[in-house]
């Protein structure tokens, strides 16, 4: 199989470049079964916010999915960008399994489904048994199966805590062409830095080209976190985010990228420019810590109180959050403020 993004089939062409991006919720009816049209619904409010959706990603519940539960979400988001017009937003999909084996059927799976990128976590189930040489053969027998590039996702909260660090993401980039990125939900930095500084170059780019040129032209890293948008991208260290925030302030999140990227590449940025980034930088930090707080449920309340999305509900084990606990989050100051600035971006 090889990469089909609509690239040459009449469908505008679509390339993995920075930009943010957020983790999609899968969104169920009460009886916790798949609800595909609030979903379709979420990924548009995304797209036209200037978002682009990551699909069967750790708030997406992946592992709550059945592998067609995961391909039927997939088709859905695709479709449904697709119709309304978003042709060329890049959709990522998480495809991550507790065996090398599972996780290319799920790659394959999700090619398949209109995908453009496959995003990958360690399987961590094992992870006291794998060492370095272990995880290594891991992305690159995944890379070598997946139709589609592949995306590193570093989290080790997620992933049995194995935490890849800067010079095992490297290698693992260099030796594998269809390795197109990296995103690091570690909150590390200092490993951002390392990995942009030896990935981020015309060197780079030269010898070591990707698989897929296409969709994937160079390696890209993304933050996983909202609190450090502008000291990476304004400073020119990172090629955006993938970040459970924008969910909740899309308009809010792009407008950030949007004032970081300008700093980042304007010989002299405006202080007026800094002002605003600043301003926003803060906000985000802020409502990220508390909204993080309340993980996946807190996102999918809020979504259905402001949003009008029909349900709230999670998949067991998971709880549903209650009304009293989304009050205290919307009684919080920055939360609100930023709330406030999203909406008059609308």
């Amino acid at each position: 199989m090889t990469a089909s993004n609509g690239n040459g089939n009449g469908v505008a062409k679509r390339v993995l470049k920075a930009g943010v991006w957020a983790p999609s919720p899968t969104f169920y009816d009460d009886n916790e079964e798949l609800d595909l049209a609030t979903l379709a619904t979420h990924v548009v409010s995304l797209a036209k916010a200037g978002v682009q959706p990551v699909i069967c990603g750790s708030m997406g519940e992946s592992h709550h999915l059945t592998r067609e539960e995961r391909k039927a979400v997939i088709a859905a988001a695709r479709a449904a960008l697709d119709n309304a017009g978003y042709t060329d937003a890049v959709l990522i999909a998480g495809t991550g399994g507790n065996s090398t084996r599972a996780t290319i059927a799920l790659s394959q799976d999700a090619a398949e489904a209109g995908a453009d990128i496959a995003i990958v976590i360690p399987p961590g189930y094992f992870s006291g048994a794998l060492g370095k040489e272990a995880l290594k053969t891991f992305f690159a027998d995944v890379a070598a199966g997946s139709p589609i590039p592949v995306m590193i996702y570093n989290y080790p909260g997620a992933a049995g805590t194995i935490d890849l660090d800067s010079d095992t993401i490297v290698e693992i980039a260099r030796e594998n062409p269809n390795i197109c990125g990296v995103k690091l939900t570690c909150g590390a930095v200092g490993k951002l830095t390392r990995i942009t500084g030896a990935t981020a170059t015309p060197e780079f780019a030269d010898k070591y080209p990707r698989a897929h040129p296409d969709v994937a032209p160079e390696f890209i890293t993304l933050g996983g976190f909202a609190d450090f948008l502008l000291p990476t991208v304004g400073a020119g260290r990172a090629h955006g985010a993938i970040m459970g925030l924008a969910n909740v302030y899309p308009r809010g999140i792009a407008r950030l990228f949007q004032l970081a990227d300008k700093i980042a590449t304007d010989a002299q940025p405006s202080k007026a420019d800094l002002t605003k980034a600043l301003k926003i930088q803060d906000l985000a930090a802020g409502a990220d810590q508390t909204l993080a707080r309340g993980g996946i449920a807190a996102t999918k309340w809020w979504l259905k109180k402001h949003n009008g999305y029909p349900s709230a509900r999670v998949r067991r084990p998971l709880l549903d959050f209650t009304d009293a606990a989304g009050e205290k989050i919307e009684a919080d100051a920055i939360v609100a403020e930023f709330y406030e600035l999203e909406k008059s971006l609308a």
